[in-house]
């Protein structure tokens, strides 16, 4: 599970009252606040909003995509995809022409179109009502 810190999406302070709760990886993060009323209370606890809660946790789920590192995160924002729902907005013929994009920004390779496939279908599981 990747560090907290790889987060683009928390502010110092609260980074640093999460910690302060135990919370140091994108799974803890997860478990904690899988329900709306355990975002709330980890809200207070880190002195943040359950909206708060809710971007950290979707972007800590896309982080727990299959083959996701640091630099799949880094194209994914040069591609203007911050969290799994951005991800789910779109069908996948947009998601790799996205990908594509941003890569060519950054002057990387495009991902491999299966492992697009794979992130775009697995996105799908992960998609909490």
């Amino acid at each position: 599970m990747p560090p907290i810190t790889e987060l683009t999406r928390i502010e110092p302070v609260h980074l640093a009252r999460l910690e302060k709760q135990g919370i140091f990886t994108t799974g803890i993060l997860l478990e904690v606040s899988e329900t709306p009323t355990r975002r709330t209370t980890l809200a207070d606890h880190v002195k943040a909003t359950p909206n708060d809660v809710a971007r950290w946790r979707d972007e800590a789920l896309m982080l727990n995509l299959a083959g996701f590192g640091s630099d799949e995160h880094q194209l994914f924002i040069q591609s203007g995809l911050e969290g799994l729902r951005d991800l789910l907005e779109i069908d996948l013929d947009t998601l790799r022409a996205r990908l594509a994009r941003g890569a060519t920004e950054l002057n990387w390779e495009p991902p491999a179109d299966l492992m697009v496939e794979t992130w775009w279908e697995q996105a799908r599981t992960l998609e909490e009502e």
